[in-house]
């Protein structure tokens, strides 16, 4: 519960030759599982059938609980969409889950999305004045509407999209099928990522290029920030016009989020986790027999600060794999069970030995004050933390789950106090000023560090 979550991952492909794409987009929402575990759906649609003939099936849980291969097999079609879904717009329920699917007068629109609005309300009172009724308290529900809005009045669905993106303020990466089409839209400023690979003749959108290597497919490009690309039986289209020069692309998808064998904007994520523990360890050295990772989000970053300053790496936790998604206790003695149940020392590893312990941030403090603790009673000397992404003082309104001010532990207390409240020998943080190092010239969105926020909110 101390960890920062993303908001969802979405997938769409195209079979042309006639393929059920329900199995492929099973496999690409399976890679991006790390991006959402509350929900997940998929809605498929026959290219040759008759037009509206969307199928769609969604459930709270991960894809292999909602998923089965008769609840496969029945989703008929070449041409679909699915989306794994971590709420922060709108409460964890089953009316939620995505992909949405709208009949409207045009027809029939499956719409997947990943990202925040920041104008919802403004937009939502606008919809509802003028008769709309919400089935759902997401932002992807009012995208949808106003799509479906604008296309009443626009010749392609396209159009409806584009002047929908006019309106719409903030971070979406979308996935949409209409009956003959799959579209992949990504806001203007890059915020959220977007790719699109190709699988013989089929081509794909999804929000990381794991999801095309989980089904063997190339790589072709990122989806460039404010493009709409279009794939269908007349081949593949681009639409430039919402592209602006200037992009804010979220640096915490390379710090956290995004999977450690993907690329995004042309920088490896495993590069640039590198980078942020060689950058830790050049601003705040320690005196320590050994770095080691908190598993799995701190381990690289573990690895670059060893590379850099000699001191050996080593593995210190062992991870439990079994232990459910759920484990998740009301008490504090039961919280603590749980996270020895999660994560153990492996004693003989630190026994008398001075650590550098790395994570990838600080939110309430409650998850590294009890590894410290666990480190300590195995036998550990001095435990010095260093964390790959400067002071959480800001919550992120594009689709990071950032708490409140209130409940960042760094927005209340100075360093050398976050260092006693965690029971640490000493305390370094990543410098904002670092943070271009981790993928080199590309313009970052660090509000969450700096207050600087990319749109008006």
């Amino acid at each position: 519960m101390a960890q920062i979550k993303e908001a969802c991952g979405v997938f769409g492909i195209y079979h042309p030759g006639g393929e059920d794409a329900a199995g492929s987009i099973y496999y690409g929402l399976s890679s991006l599982q790390h991006r959402g575990q509350e929900s997940c759906g998929i809605a498929v649609c026959d290219t040759a059938g008759p037009m509206g003939n969307m199928n769609v099936h969604r459930g709270m849980g991960l894809v292999n609980e909602v998923f089965r291969e008769d609840t496969l097999r029945a989703l008929r079609g070449n041409l679909g969409i699915g989306h794994v879904r971590y709420s922060t717009t709108g409460a964890a329920t089953l009316n939620n889950a995505q992909p949405l699917v709208l009949n409207y007068i045009k027809g029939t629109l499956a719409l997947a999305h990943n990202g925040n609005l920041v104008n919802t309300e403004e937009l939502r009172q606008e919809l509802a004045r003028t008769g709309a009724i919400f089935q759902t308290t997401t932002d992807s529900e009012v995208i949808a509407y106003y799509i479906a809005r604008e296309r009443v009045h626009t010749r392609t669905v396209e159009e409806a999209i584009r002047r929908t993106a006019d309106r719409i303020k903030g971070a979406y990466g979308l996935v949409i099928a209409s009956p003959r089409k799959l579209i992949g839209v990504r806001d203007p400023l890059g915020l959220k990522p977007l790719c699109l690979g190709k699988l013989g003749d089929s081509y794909i959108i999804a929000s990381e290029s794991c999801a095309l290597s989980a089904l063997g497919a190339q790589f072709l490009r990122d989806v460039r920030p404010g493009e709409i690309i279009t794939v269908s039986p007349a081949g593949i289209s681009s639409n430039l016009e919402l592209c602006r020069e200037k992009q804010a692309h979220c640096i915490f998808e390379y710090i956290y989020f995004a999977r450690l064998d993907s690329r995004l904007d042309g920088h490896a994520v495993y590069d640039a986790r590198i980078k942020a523990g060689a950058a830790l360890a050049r601003s705040h050295p320690a005196d320590a027999d050994l770095v080691t990772g908190v598993p799995d989000s701190g381990i690289t970053a573990a690895q670059g600060y060893a590379a850099q300053s000699g001191i050996p790496f080593g593995t210190v936790f062992y991870k439990n794999s079994y232990v459910g998604r759920t484990f998740i206790k009301p008490t504090q003695k039961e919280r603590e069970s749980a996270v020895r149940l999660k994560l153990n020392v492996l004693e003989s590893a630190v026994k008398g030995k001075d650590l550098v312990l790395i994570d990838d941030s600080i939110v309430r403090g409650t998850t590294i004050t009890g590894l410290i603790r666990l480190l300590k009673q195995s036998g550990a000397g001095k435990v010095h933390v260093r964390i790959s992404s400067p002071p959480f003082l800001y919550p992120c309104y594009y689709g990071t789950d950032v708490p409140s001010n209130k409940q960042l532990l760094a927005y209340a207390h100075p360093v050398e106090e976050i260092c006693s409240i965690i029971g640490a020998d000493s305390l370094g943080y990543m410098k904002v000023s670092d943070l271009s190092s981790m993928a080199e010239g590309l313009p970052l969105c660090r509000a969450c560090f700096d207050g600087c926020y990319p749109t008006a909110l």
